[in-house]
């Protein structure tokens, strides 16, 4: 379904992680994966009908507004979510191995191992009673038994260093309010890549941070994918951060993908309103300067209560374009793009590059502009 603009998902470089790869090169499958919560109120699909795949040294950004999803599918890969309460169905596959209705014990075995995250706010992420060494080594010691603690400490320096953490033989003995935000984004990258992981998450890595720190985390980052080829799921509101680093993109609204394809394909030849929608909300650097944001309006659907036919359709500006009602009474299926490539998209419109034409804008994607 993809179309990455590397190789490198289906060919693991020597040196990579020894976690074996599912079919077709990709390391993480994910298909239609529905996640449940119930509520007073009723149940609440977070997650409905989702499916992906992320290869080894591939990076895939998944991007929407807030309760769209992003994070819940991702902590259902990791088996965040609590068993007797959540209702996930669907595959998950890390490598061969099915994770939907593994037992904890074997969750506990790929948790940090095969497959890692760095959750959004380190500082919360982080227990503010323990040292970040002693964090770190505890996470290298539940999957390496047999090390003593002298060479648990050690990995702990050693991943300190690699992160940019300066003179990291004294800051590993700090508490983690004794780091700035930039660094405890760091201690929590070392502490996702600790195991060399095949699959490693990154939830809004750079949240809270300033721009120049921002490019710190995310050149480190790529740096170290290239280091362990690992495949990435960053998940993100920034288009520029997925325009820097991803090979595909998959956008999605009210616990559904809406958008999927490469990174150019999406950013250059978006298809779907709601992507429209993202793209026109970004400050353009180079417009007047009284010039407005343009928000996409109204709220995000209650998933208690979602809308019928299209879940964008209420706030759509462009519903009225397609005949018969669709947009209110079908439910538009995941349908190839008008370019003819791997691209797909979740819209009843008939022609939307009749509609809605965009240019790259040149401050998130420069590369791809002069690509163009």
């Amino acid at each position: 379904m993809t179309e990455s603009r590397t190789d490198s998902a289906a060919t693991p470089v020597a040196g990579s992680s020894t976690h074996s790869m599912s079919e077709a090169g990709a390391y993480l499958a994910v298909e239609n994966l529905t996640v449940e919560f119930p509520t007073p109120d009723g149940p609440v699909r977070a997650v409905n009908g989702l499916s992906y795949t992320v290869g080894m040294g591939q990076t895939l950004g998944i991007v929407g507004e807030s309760g769209s999803g992003k994070s819940v599918s991702s902590m259902a890969v990791l088996g965040l979510h609590d068993a007797k309460l959540t209702k996930i169905t669907g595959s998950i596959r890390i490598g061969e191995k099915e994770v939907v209705g593994l037992s904890e014990s074997g969750m506990r075995k790929l948790r940090g191992n095969a497959v890692s995250m760095i959750f959004q706010d380190a500082l919360a992420a982080l227990h503010p009673f323990y040292r970040v060494g002693s964090q770190l080594a505890e996470a290298y010691q539940v999957h390496h038994t047999k090390s003593s603690k002298r060479d648990a400490r050690r990995k702990a320096i050693e991943m300190l260093d690699r992160v940019g953490i300066p003179q990291p033989d004294k800051r590993v003995d700090d508490f983690p309010h004794q780091f700035s935000g930039g660094m405890r984004q760091r201690a929590m990258i070392a502490m996702g890549l600790i195991n060399d992981p095949s699959l490693l998450i990154a939830d809004e890595p750079t949240t809270a941070l300033d721009v120049t720190v921002q490019a710190q985390i995310l050149d480190l980052l790529q740096d170290l994918q290239r280091e362990f080829n690992s495949a990435v799921i960053i998940i993100t509101h920034d288009l520029g951060v997925v325009a820097e680093m991803a090979d595909d993109v998959l956008v999605m609204y009210a616990g559904r993908a809406v958008e999927y394809g490469s990174t150019k394909q999406i950013l250059s030849h978006p298809e779907m309103p709601y992507t429209w929608g993202l793209l026109s909300s970004i400050p353009d650097v180079q417009s007047d300067t009284d010039a407005r944001l343009i928000p996409i309006p109204g709220n995000p659907p209650s998933l208690l209560n979602p809308p019928s036919g299209c879940s964008f359709h209420p706030r759509c500006a462009h519903r009225d374009k397609v005949p018969g009602n669709l947009c209110a009474t079908q439910l538009p299926e995941l349908t190839p793009a008008s370019n003819g490539t791997a691209h797909v998209k979740r819209c009843h419109l008939p022609d939307p590059d009749a509609i809605y034409q965009t240019e790259v804008l040149p401050e998130i994607a420069p590369d791809l502009v002069e690509e163009n």
